[in-house]
């Protein structure tokens, strides 16, 4: 049975491109969609960050996937507050679980049955990862 799973992937700025900025075009005719510059840099970030934790083995029973989003806290933020602004927190899991599927870390993200993702304002920014066998 595969282990519990679980790190922090620090970074001075948290990814907030969601996966709902694919353009479309239409060449000859026919759509074609594509990811904008933005959405690709984010992907790469996040593909980058997630290499270094690939599990030796995929996961191929349902689980739970926690994501916490820690976004540099400044101003009138303090360490540890939620962060209840843009963007939003299914945006934000979907392009994470691409990237997710894309490594192997699963066969496949309909194996996510549960989900707790959750958006804070950190000193120390970056996105912590847990991923349980339900």
């Amino acid at each position: 049975m595969m282990a519990e799973l679980s790190f922090f992937m620090p970074m001075e700025k948290v990814p907030t491109t969601t996966h709902q900025q694919k353009q479309v075009r239409v060449v000859n005719g026919k759509p074609i969609f594509y990811e904008p510059a933005d959405l690709e840099a984010a992907r790469s970030k996040l593909t980058a960050h997630l290499a270094k934790h690939v599990p030796d083995e995929k996961y191929k029973k349902g689980v739970r996937l926690t994501s916490w989003w820690c976004f540099k806290a400044t101003g009138a933020h303090k360490n540890g507050e939620y962060k209840t602004t843009k963007p939003d927190t299914d945006n934000l899991v979907k392009l994470l679980k691409d990237c997710m599927t894309d490594l192997n870390f699963w066969e496949d993200d309909a194996l996510v049955a549960s989900e707790v993702i959750e958006k804070y304002w950190a000193d120390l920014p970056g996105i912590y990862i847990k991923i349980e066998v339900l």
